[in-house]
């Protein structure tokens, strides 16, 4: 039991060592980024940022459990996967068809709550969205949208 609980704490102290890559830029959103192609309000800027921003742009704000693997390499792939669904960063890379599909998922996901993600906000109180803040979410993605050439 005693050589057990020994090749335990070496793994998990050896597995500290093993780190995933940061998603930090620290340059300021470049042109294909969704926000300076599209200029929020403050209020929509602001909601983006604390419930948006961490899985889906090129700059996530790690808390400090990121640290502390595995929890580190879960948040690191859910990072990688949010931002493959969507990643604001890159908006304007996309085809037209494409940003206007990714805004309409962008408005059902939000209205539906089904984002942010309920584990997201356990963590993380002010991405709990109010009805206000949903509704100036959808809005500007609504007028994006119809920005956008069909």
């Amino acid at each position: 039991m005693k050589t057990f609980l020994l090749i335990l704490v070496v793994v998990a102290l050896g597995i500290q060592f093993i780190r995933p890559e940061k998603n930090l830029s620290l340059d300021a959103p470049g042109p294909d980024d969704l926000t300076v192609i599209y200029p929020p309000s403050a209020e929509v800027q602001t909601v983006l940022e604390q419930a948006c921003f961490d899985c889906h742009s090129n700059n996530t704000r790690y808390p400090w459990y990121a640290e502390i693997q595995p929890v580190g390499w879960w948040l690191a792939d859910h990072v990688e996967e949010g931002r493959s669904h969507f990643n604001f960063s890159a908006f304007g890379s996309y085809s037209a068809k494409k940003q206007r599909h990714k805004l309409e998922e962008l408005m059902d996901e939000v209205r539906d709550k089904a984002m942010p993600l309920t584990s997201y906000k356990l963590a993380h109180a002010e991405a709990r969205l109010t009805d206000v803040q949903i509704k100036a979410l959808t809005s500007w993605a609504e007028a994006v949208h119809d920005q956008l050439n069909p």
